[in-house]
């Protein structure tokens, strides 16, 4: 990674406690002599991203806002670091606690970021769309059942008539995919979950697919218009008949992450997931927190 003079400041201007932080980033930020820039709406990316490209973003906000962000740089990756103010913060994991420790790691070039897969959709005739998290088929919101066909390399694997079907990457297994019954899968695993919603057949089950899977899915039939989902926030009509053809986006995305935060801890702390630790009597107290000598958070991030 490069060496970062311009960092952009992306708040979720709908939380005061980030827009409080807000005040305290950019002072640190320009002691250091950095360049910085905000924006204190994760809005304001959608009418373009800065004339100047950033070495880094910084985004005080949860998930959604980090989806905006990736969104927004989707044709040319800036490395993104997510300080949590949101719910559960899978993307931007960083307590804002640990956010100065993180961040001195970080410029001194001591971290490294995550290279998150990405999808890429084709539909329409030619229109494309990127997506970290997940690309959803789903049926009208006052109109009947859904039918989908799925196939994979061309070849059809099955039928799915229900409200619709999840194409998630390994960072999207945590999100709509596991609310609709699909499995968690590591995020540097390199795959697809392909997760049915409220499929009428008892016998459709989660399917997870190797990365260089090609996909299609085909509207067989449905009650009226039926929308494509990028990342729950781009949203796109599909009449019957409608293809969309689902790969390997060529380029992962660099998200930077809190290093004592490894992904067992972030499942155990976001999914809150009891257990307890080596040597705890049975029957005690359960804990999230690593033991002392693993390497767990900085004292005082939490």
């Amino acid at each position: 990674m490069k060496a970062v003079r311009r960092v952009l400041c992306l708040a979720d201007g709908k939380k005061p406690a980030a827009l409080e932080f807000l005040e305290k980033l950019v002072e640190n930020l320009k002691t250091r002599g950095l360049e910085v820039e905000c924006l204190r709406s994760v809005r304001a990316l959608e009418k373009g991203v800065p004339d100047v490209r950033p070495d880094l973003v910084l985004v005080l906000g949860g998930d959604g806002a980090m989806l905006g962000a990736v969104r927004a740089f989707s044709l040319d990756p800036v490395p993104i670091l997510g300080i949590n103010f949101g719910y559960l913060g899978f993307l931007a994991g960083t307590p804002s606690s640990c956010a100065f420790d993180v961040l001195d790691g970080v410029l001194a070039g001591e971290t490294e970021p995550e290279l998150r897969m990405r999808l890429i959709a084709e539909f329409d005739g030619g229109q494309k769309a990127v997506a970290l998290n997940d690309v959803v088929l789903q049926r009208g919101s006052h109109q009947g059942l859904l039918t989908s066909s799925l196939s994979v390399g061309g070849e059809w694997v099955t039928n799915l008539r229900g409200d619709g079907v999840v194409v998630a990457t390994p960072s999207g297994s945590t999100a709509y995919s596991l609310a609709a019954g699909g499995p968690v899968v590591e995020p540097s695993m390199r795959c697809f979950v392909v997760t049915p919603l409220a499929a009428q057949g008892l016998a459709n089950r989660p399917i997870v697919l190797g990365f260089e899977s090609q996909l299609t899915l085909e509207v067989v039939e449905s009650a009226g218009i039926s929308t494509l989902v990028i990342d729950g926030q781009g949203y796109f009509p599909l009449q019957p008949g409608a293809r969309v053809k689902i790969s390997r986006h060529p380029v992962p995305y660099p998200l930077y992450s809190m290093p004592e935060l490894d992904p067992y801890r972030r499942l155990r702390e976001r999914l809150g997931w009891s257990s307890v630790m080596p040597g705890s009597a049975i029957g005690g107290e359960p804990s999230s927190a690593p033991p002392a000598d693993s390497g767990g958070a900085r004292e005082g991030c939490y």
